[in-house]
């Protein structure tokens, strides 16, 4: 007779392998209520896990995955991602855990660097940025049973998924900016945004229309980026050589906003008197301009160690659960004034 499975097990319970893996490793991934379905339908086939496969999983790796699908060049000056990984650095090296950093140029190739990375023992799990609508990077970490968390908004997750998610509210922040600027007289405010297919762009760009359409603003134009400076300095030229230009531009990252400040200089323009400037993330570069330049500020340092204490908890057996980190807020410094 032949000697079932885990595809055998997945089969009879109707879910992937990685949740049959999860279930019979006693690793968080799957319910308690799914957990125990798979493990009944297991003994009931009389299965048995070999002592080889045994000795395998009870040596870790202890080391995280990290990779980003990004064009290296423009990784290597975004201030988010250096603070980010500082973050996670801080409390994985902690407990002694190595981080494992890979840049590739798209999904396909992440996926692929991730399937390696496990299938060598090399990580115990990994954790996902920059979410894209329908991310293909989900659903591969469910298939190939490699635990990990994402970082950002739990809608990018397919339906039905259990990978847990740490985010903050985007769209809470960003109505906070339009509410400050209306506040004081602004009636044509533009956004500055990034990559369209990101799902945290698409929180960004609704909250801030919704907003605007609240206000009843007489303009609210959006332009979509890649979040480098070049693309930031374009936005911004467009922006402000149209006919009836904004008084206050809301940028999605600091590198778009100081470009967007080189521009007005450019043009004549005085900041804060003809145009006030929102920056995306509160760097050093927010301060390190003139005039420094207002944020929605956020502690991405904590961001990231806070991904990676959640990840190393679920790791040592707690239910994964989806955690909401602290709201951006709208830090006032020089390059706001009513218009």
């Amino acid at each position: 007779m032949k000697r079932p499975t885990i595809s055998d097990i997945a089969e009879a319970a109707g879910v992937s392998i990685g949740a049959v893996s999860f279930a019979l490793n006693d690793r968080p991934g799957v319910s308690a209520q799914t957990r125990e379905r798979i493990r009944a339908i297991a003994d009931e086939m009389g299965w048995q896990p070999s002592a080889a496969a045994r000795n395998l999983s009870a040596a870790r790796a202890e080391a995280i995955g990290l990779v980003i699908a990004r064009d290296a060049a423009t990784l290597g000056v975004e201030p988010f991602y250096m603070k980010f990984i500082a973050g996670l650095e801080t409390e994985l090296s902690a407990t002694g855990t190595a981080l494992v950093l890979q840049v590739v140029g798209d999904h396909d190739r992440a996926i692929e660097a991730l399937r390696s990375l496990w299938a060598a023992r090399r990580i115990d799990a990994t954790i996902l940025t920059d979410l894209w609508v329908g991310d293909p990077r989900v659903a591969a970490l469910e298939r190939l049973g490699l635990p990990g968390i994402l970082v950002g908004h739990p809608s990018a997750r397919p339906a039905g998924s259990s990978v847990p998610a740490i985010w903050s509210d985007d769209a809470a922040a960003l109505n906070e900016a339009v509410n400050y600027l209306a506040g004081i007289g602004h009636r044509r405010i533009a956004r500055v945004g990034g990559l369209v297919s990101l799902e945290h762009t698409r929180i960004r760009t609704a909250a801030f229309r919704a907003a605007a359409a609240r206000h009843g603003l007489a303009s609210a134009e959006v332009v979509d980026t890649d979040y480098t400076w070049e693309a930031g300095a374009w936005a911004t030229e467009r922006l402000l050589t149209a006919a009836t230009p904004p008084t206050a531009i809301t940028f999605d990252n600091d590198i778009m906003a100081t470009a967007g400040l080189h521009v007005a200089r450019k043009l004549g323009l005085d900041v804060p008197r003809d145009l006030s400037i929102v920056a995306g993330d509160d760097s050093q570069l927010c301060e390190m301009t003139y005039p420094s330049l207002s944020a929605l500020a956020r502690d991405v340092l904590a961001y990231g160690a806070n991904t990676a204490r959640l990840l190393q908890s679920f790791l040592d057996g707690a239910e994964p659960a989806d955690f909401q980190d602290a709201t951006p807020r709208l830090l006032l410094r020089d390059s706001i004034a009513p218009p």
